[in-house]
């Protein structure tokens, strides 16, 4: 994006210098075209063609600003996707270690041969936290790419709606 910035304010200081050229070349063109009608008209017609470059250019400056703040919103909705994919993926990370030491006890009091209820019921309920944490994390996974699409869909139909305009 700095390098689009760049541009734009050198574009912006090019045209700053032909408006003051032009500017300048009027004054000079002023005392001659008060000797030569056809100067008057040639000078009126750089005047107006200097105008509508003004006024292309402030449109384009506006719709820049848009694309920007498009931008920043599209990379805020990134960054909460991503992060609510992190919170998840370290929910999943602490569900399955639950879900391993609870089957590793598990294991132990099978091989003792001591059938605990309890144990079980604990294993149960870690794999219904990991279930879960998986559902989370695949949903915030969902989430990601979607925003991620919303973004480069709309850079797409930004070009075509573009070319409608002009």
């Amino acid at each position: 994006m700095s390098q689009i910035e760049e541009l734009q304010t050198r574009i912006t200081a090019a045209m700053e210098r032909i408006g003051a050229g032009v500017d300048a070349l009027g004054e000079r063109a002023a005392a001659v075209a008060e000797a030569d009608p056809a100067v008057q008209a040639q000078l009126d017609e750089e005047r107006v063609a200097n105008a509508q470059l003004q006024e292309r250019l402030s449109r384009i400056k506006s719709r820049h600003e848009e694309q920007l703040e498009q931008m920043n919103k599209d990379l805020a909705a990134q960054a909460e996707a991503m992060a609510r994919l992190d919170m998840d993926l370290q929910r999943l990370r602490q569900a399955n270690d639950k879900l391993r030491e609870s089957n590793a006890a598990l294991r132990q009091a099978n091989e003792e041969g001591v059938g605990d209820a309890g144990l079980i019921n604990k294993a149960m309920l870690a794999e219904l936290d990991a279930l879960r944490a998986a559902q989370a994390t695949d949903s915030a996974e969902v989430s990601a790419v979607l925003s991620r699409l919303d973004v480069l869909l709309a850079a797409a139909q930004a070009p075509a709606a573009e070319e409608e305009e002009a």
